[in-house]
């Protein structure tokens, strides 16, 4: 049997969105809430615990969008700096006995509970040392479990790259996961992408 290691989920909600024009697309309506809230809920369904958010840009109306979900807000000032600092600000706020961060974008609400808790039972099957990646027809895609391990290496990024820069220093570790699911794929940032949803969710 696999072992429990305790997993944390990291919901990445503090950039400014630009390709969606004026709107924030984490606040955007789908099937009747934000964006963002179908994110975050999927995550608090799962295995995962705690549940950080770290915002930024419109942070009031964020955590507004959040009312009464059992999650920890982690602010980061310095979001305008880049994707770096945001997940900088999510693995400094973690508690130490967190053995793996799974690192969800906020913008990838199709994204359920089952697909995170596959990607959490590959980690323990790991016994904590991979970083598992969910693949969908040999491609890569989010969220990104990360162990412990390189969360020293995490906080030592900059600028507007994430984690993932971080791959050819560590491809022994990474560990596939293949999930028959498009939606790790699919983040929604432009207005098309959000039309394609929500015509996707009426159907």
């Amino acid at each position: 049997m696999a072992e429990l290691i305790p997993v944390a989920a990291i919901v990445l909600a503090a950039g400014r969105s630009t390709r969606m024009g004026n709107d924030n697309k984490l606040l955007c309506e789908v099937a009747g809430k934000p964006m963002l809230r179908h994110t975050v809920e999927s995550a608090l369904a799962s295995a995962a615990r705690p549940v950080l958010v770290v915002t930024g840009h419109q942070q009031p109306q964020v955590e507004a969008a959040l009312a009464g979900l059992d999650v920890t807000i982690v602010a980061n000032p310095a979001y305008a700096t880049g994707l770096s600092s945001s997940l900088k600000a999510g693995i400094g706020a973690l508690p130490r006995r967190v053995g793996g961060a799974l690192v969800v974008l906020g913008d990838m609400p199709l994204v359920g509970p089952a697909h995170l808790d596959c990607l959490i039972a590959a980690f323990g099957a790991a016994q904590g040392q991979a970083i598992i990646v969910p693949t969908h027809r040999g491609q890569r895609g989010n969220p990104v479990l990360w162990p412990a391990a390189c969360f020293a290496e995490i906080l030592a990024l900059q600028g507007d790259a994430g984690a993932r820069q971080l791959f050819a220093a560590h491809a022994g570790q990474i560990h596939e996961v293949p999930l028959d699911a498009a939606a790790i794929l699919e983040d929604i940032d432009t207005p098309e992408a959000l039309a394609q949803l929500r015509q996707g969710l009426v159907r």
